[in-house]
């Protein structure tokens, strides 16, 4: 709790306590987002590129383990992802299948009765975590909610008020997704489908997609066909 009450933003505390957790605790990484629905969801924070690639790969086809923890509001703890995720998340596996991750432990965030995200840890070997490693990690998660509760409740205005703190490529997404709805006439839901599955089928991030769309290289009809 001592980043609670350092001089430092409340994002650079939340960034400090997820490296708190990496050193703590046997894994090499980890990362941290807002959620508030299986469409709404941004990135505050990845301690390394294997930890956002993560991120950005369960963002873009909208499963894997941080999905599965903040619908489920339970820990999901994948000791060997060649064995669990091809069964459970079987494109996240294919799709992540040449990272160096063993193992993967993802927890809600919650504040009260309120899902407000989910944070994952990651290792590069297999295996679980013990009884007192998994205490810790729960101590951390419960850090990690209150941290991120007062960088939420520190904006006036949503996820609106969290520009600046949130990754531009996921405003570029929202922006997008707007686009393709209006332009094809579907519900938002449908629309960020429309984009992820154009992303899976031309071997492109949804960031890159959706920057295409705002800048008009691609026509959100392109994505009715």
């Amino acid at each position: 709790m001592a980043a609670l009450r350092d001089n430092e933003s409340k994002l650079d505390a939340l960034a400090r306590v997820i490296r708190a957790c990496v050193d703590v605790l046997p894994v090499d990484g980890a990362s941290v987002s807002a959620m508030s629905g299986p469409r709404e969801r941004e990135t505050l924070y990845a301690s390394d590129e294997v930890a956002a690639q993560i991120e950005g790969v369960q963002f873009s086809l909208g499963e894997g383990p941080c999905f599965e923890a903040f619908a489920t509001r339970r820990p999901v703890l994948v000791p060997d992802m060649a064995q669990a995720s091809a069964q459970q998340w079987p494109i996240f596996a294919a799709t992540i299948k040449q990272l160096p991750i063993g193992a993967i432990f993802a927890f809600p965030l919650q504040a009260g009765a309120i899902s407000i995200g989910a944070i994952d840890l990651y290792r590069r070997r297999p295996g679980w975590l013990s009884a007192d490693e998994l205490a810790v990690a729960l101590e951390v998660v419960d850090v990690v909610a209150v941290v991120m509760l007062g960088v939420l409740l520190g904006e006036t205005d949503g996820t609106d008020g969290l520009q600046g703190v949130l990754s531009p490529g996921r405003e570029q997404v929202h922006q997008a997704t707007g686009m393709v709805l209006a332009a094809l006439d579907i519900s938002a839901e449908e629309a960020l489908s429309r984009l992820r599955g154009y992303a899976f089928v031309v071997d492109q991030s949804l960031d890159e997609v959706a920057k295409d769309i705002i800048s008009h290289r691609l026509s959100p009809l392109e994505l009715g066909k």
